[in-house]
């Protein structure tokens, strides 16, 4: 009699690691055309496709002949594919990618006769707090993982109650994902043999009830005889949906998976390749917080914002995956992944740019509009560059807009000289030159003067400057030809503007009551004050930072030491030397003024070079970093931005702060919720178990707080808060590696990983005395993150002019008709506003006529959003889109309230008549 197990035959596949992907799709073929021609052979045999629809998306791109009989498997039920549109890392992208990463694999799965129930997470480095809800949302009951288990989990089931207290019933796979791999592998006689052995290495961890086999390993099929063993077969979704999803008697493990007990979780993903994390992070930023919500509030029923929108998402969620942002792969795979994420940003960019066309065509030229991309009111700085003549920025209201000169740009653009005047016409397009407009033009001995400007407001004939250069042409030469770009001046204004709406500023010049904007001049004596924080600097370059109830010195001291290890583990060499006292500190008064003051501290360094066998070396290299730290009006904290050249290889840089109070605990934000973590990390499977962690918002411990650019790599470390710089390791994995007993991957060089060149990051500090919930650094990462977008006005419309006064209006976007039918003639702009003690708003789009909102409520204890603006009907969603219980909706508000870290999704549907109400003088 055949013992109680169940083979799931599987594979999993890295869509790119150390091949890139389209080396690697060559064996998923292969792979594939195997599995389903075994399939249409057996009908028991069953196939579990990772997790992730790409894979097969990939396939079916190459085969669309195999389609018919991809359906029909998975429409049986032999063939499980999804949930995920891709395996990704759980704590190097957005908690909303993952979102949509969820929502793209199911929605595909279904085209494709239907998504696998099952959260499976079969080789991330660990599992984000936020998943069991995530997964529940979706509808899905149970999940299934391997790496970051606890030690004190001693069956095949937990119950994983995630950060607002959903549990959900979680198969762990002891041994992993392939933990049956060999099971049919050797003589058949000795298949008893080796059940046995399996049966008996498997049941302490599941005393009653089958056995899970899983069938398979990395980029490969599973054999095709397996079903003559007499064993049962099926896929994972019937395996794992087969169990009772209730938790009751299971052990219960709370928030984050980042245990090493059980398996490695490679920490050093987490500062491998920094500048891949830099820029997942600002193209998230683009599409989740610009892009999509301003398009749907001021482009409804764009349909190439859509498309666009949907080409970036796709981008986004293919570069999340967990050997791809990880940076873990070959030079040319991380090649790869910087140019999808690059052209998501680019996507996300243009669907920005349309929107801010329409923007700019319903403001005259003498306006700025300043669109405020965060759901409540916001007082803040923008940059602007504005004629000299009209450098003074009044408010719809007609009071002045509190502004600082910051420079005047150079007028001179061009200086050429010319034999032939006539040739100065090919240059000019109708009045485009350079870029700009042409506003004048004058000749005088041989010397012809063109003056352009961003937008002219006088008139012009192109005829008539034809003629005047054709009448030079016909004197001699040569001729010295200049172009003088109108003086403009940028200016930093302090603009107030209604919650995900924008105010329209004017242009005016100086004059009686209006005096211009005052010049920056240089910061005293290495002092930064605004009122809510007074910032010093120590002879070593370190900060000094002074707040009310709060402060904290010492911050900022850069520590260098080595790095032997690889992609995916720190490892610091046994001589490792440490330096972190400058031999030369400047410091420089960049501006000082009402609204903004930098100061510029430049350190140098003496690094030690690495020897070729990866140790540290009695040479140096002479290293300069630069801190640029900048003050705003209003702000409590001071902006950091810190770059140098990367010389040395095999290395870490890291920031530190000394803890104003020590701390054994932290607190960081990332993936929808505030995590807390001690000093140091679970270990027992071989890994070291280094105290680093993700961070993603930001970071708070000891009465110190760091407003965060990406996910950042920190670690708490003798008494200081420490954020990694920069990691620069030549390895994809190390076969010896002092923090790991085993390679993680084959010993590939990458010198690319290295991060040679230029290194910038920035952050925000500030001293904190209560909580981070009482500091509302959520609020604050929110604004830190995300700027005021500034628009010139490019229309004929006066600024004071309603936004539909120049209805029909040719903006070279899309859709604007339908936009201006949308806010209506005269009526007040669209506009949403979401309140609440800890309330983030994690994504807002268009979605089947209704506006969708996502929140989520990162705080300790339970909170209530009011969502104001112009509906008439609300009612909650789960992620995937699905219509759940109405809502109240009275004068224009929701009330709705959220357990503490609870994900909330509304579908709002627009008035059609804004409520008297809900005028933009009532509105926050």
């Amino acid at each position: 009699m055949r013992p109680d197990i169940v083979v799931v035959p599987h594979t999993h596949w890295d869509r790119e690691w150390y091949l890139p992907f389209q080396r690697f799709r060559l064996g998923l073929v292969r792979m594939l055309d195997e599995v389903l021609d075994t399939m249409a052979a057996d009908p028991g045999y069953r196939f579990t496709m990772d997790g992730q629809l790409a894979a097969l998306e990939d396939y079916l791109e190459i085969r669309p002949e195999r389609l018919p009989a991809v359906k029909e498997l998975i429409a049986q039920g032999r063939f499980a594919a999804g949930p995920w549109l891709i395996l990704a890392d759980e704590f190097l992208c957005a908690g909303e990618t993952l979102i949509r990463n969820l929502e793209y694999g199911m929605r595909g799965a279904a085209e494709l006769g239907g998504a696998m129930l099952v959260g499976y997470l079969p080789d991330q480095f660990g599992h984000c707090a936020q998943m069991p809800q995530i997964l529940r949302q979706a509808g899905i009951e149970h999940a299934c993982l391997w790496r970051g288990v606890p030690a004190r989990v001693d069956r095949d089931a937990f119950a994983w109650v995630g950060a607002d207290g959903t549990a959900i019933r979680t198969q762990y796979l002891p041994g992993g994902y392939g933990n049956a791999v060999a099971l049919f592998s050797g003589p058949p006689e000795a298949l008893t043999d080796r059940l046995a052995a399996f049966t008996e290495t498997m049941r302490p961890w599941r005393p009653a009830g089958p056995l899970l086999a899983m069938y398979g390993a990395d980029h490969s099929a599973p054999a095709a005889d397996i079903t003559a063993a007499g064993l049962r077969v099926a896929t994972l979704h019937d395996y794992v949906t087969a169990q009772d999803p209730a938790v009751t008697g299971l052990p219960a493990v709370h928030g984050e998976l980042r245990s090493h007990a059980r398996a490695n979780i490679l920490p050093g993903v987490i500062s491998a390749r920094i500048p891949a994390k830099q820029a997942m992070a600002r193209a998230e930023r683009v599409v989740t917080r610009y892009a999509e919500p301003l398009s749907a509030l001021w482009l409804p029923g764009g349909t190439a914002a859509s498309k666009l929108l949907d080409m970036a998402w796709r981008r986004l969620i293919a570069c999340s995956g967990h050997d791809s942002i990880t940076g873990c792969g070959a030079d040319e795979t991380a090649q790869q992944v910087a140019a999808r994420i690059a052209e998501a940003e680019h996507i996300g960019q243009a669907v920005v740019d349309m929107v801010c066309a329409s923007l700019a065509d319903r403001a005259g030229r003498d306006a700025l509009v300043v669109v405020n991309p965060s759901p409540f009111p916001r007082t803040a700085l923008v940059l602007a560059d504005l004629p000299e003549t009209q450098a003074v920025l009044l408010a719809p209201d007609g009071g002045q807009v509190p502004t600082q000169r910051l420079e005047l740009a150079p007028t001179l653009l061009d200086e050429t000289v010319m034999d032939d005047l006539s040739q100065l016409l090919g240059r000019v397009h109708e009045r485009e030159l350079f870029g700009q407009e042409i506003i004048s033009w004058s000749s005088s001995e041989n010397v012809f003067t063109i003056v352009v400007g961003r937008h002219a407001t006088t008139g012009y004939d192109y005829a008539d400057f034809r003629s005047a250069v054709l009448d030079g042409a016909a004197r001699p030469g040569p001729w010295r030809v200049l172009t003088l770009a109108e003086p403009v001046v940028t200016v930093a204004a302090n603009v107030t503007v209604p919650p995900l709406g924008r105010a329209v500023l004017s242009c005016a010049p100086a004059g009686a009551g209006r005096p211009g904007a005052p010049g920056w001049v240089r910061p005293p004596g290495g002092t930064l004050d605004n009122g809510l924080l007074r910032v010093t600097v120590a002879p070593d370059g370190t900060l000094s930072l002074l707040s009310a109830g709060a402060e904290a010195h010492g911050v900022g001291r850069v520590v260098d030491g080595g790095d032997v290890g690889d992609t995916y583990n720190h490892a610091p060499p046994g001589d490792d030397v440490l330096v972190d006292t400058p031999v030369r500190v400047e410091v420089e008064g960049v501006c000082s003024g009402p609204l903004v003051s930098v100061l510029e501290i430049r350190r140098e360094y003496a690094w030690p070079a690495c020897e070729a066998a990866g140790t540290r070396s009695g040479t140096t290299e002479s290293v300069v970093v630069t801190t640029r730290a900048e003050l705003r009006t209003g702000e409590p904290y001071l902006r950091l931005e810190v770059s140098f050249d990367n010389r040395c290889r095999d290395h870490r840089v890291r920031w530190h702060a000394p803890l104003p109070s020590g701390a054994a605990e932290s607190f960081s934000e990332g993936q929808l919720s505030v995590v807390r973590r001690g000093l140091t990390g679970e270990g027992g499977c071989g890994e070291e178990p280094l105290p680093t962690f993700p961070a993603e918002g930001f970071v708070a411990a000891g009465g110190l707080a760091v407003l965060l650019d990406q996910v950042t790599e920190y670690e708490l470390t003798g008494g200081d808060l420490a954020l990694t710089l920069i990691r620069s390791v030549g390895f994809l994995s190390r076969n010896r590696n002092a923090y790991r007993d085993e390679p993680a991957g084959p010993q590939l060089p990458t010198p690319a990983a290295q991060c040679p060149g230029p290194v910038t990051m920035r952050m925000a500090v500030l001293p904190c005395a209560g909580t981070w919930h009482e500091a509302e650094l959520p609020r604050l990462a929110e604004e830190y993150r995300h700027e005021l977008l500034a628009v010139p006005g490019a229309g004929r419309v006066l600024a004071g002019e309603t936004s539909g006064a120049r209805k029909g209006a040719n903006t070279g976007a899309e859709d604007t008709r339908a936009e201006d039918t949308a806010t209506g003639e005269g009526s007040v702009d669209p506009w949403l506003a979401v309140e609440g003690a800890g309330v983030v708003l994690t994504a807002l789009r268009e979605r089947e006529g209704a506006l969708e909102v996502r929140l989520v409520a990162e705080h300790p204890s339970a909170t209530e959003a009011v969502i104001r603006g112009p509906f008439s009907a609300a009612r909650r969603a789960d992620l995937l889109g699905a219509a759940g219980e109405r809502l109240e909706v009275v004068d224009g508000t929701v009330r709705l309230p959220l357990r503490p870290f609870e994900i909330a999704t509304v579908h709002l549907t627009r008035a059609p008549v804004f409520p008297p109400s809900l005028t933009s003088a009532s509105r926050p």
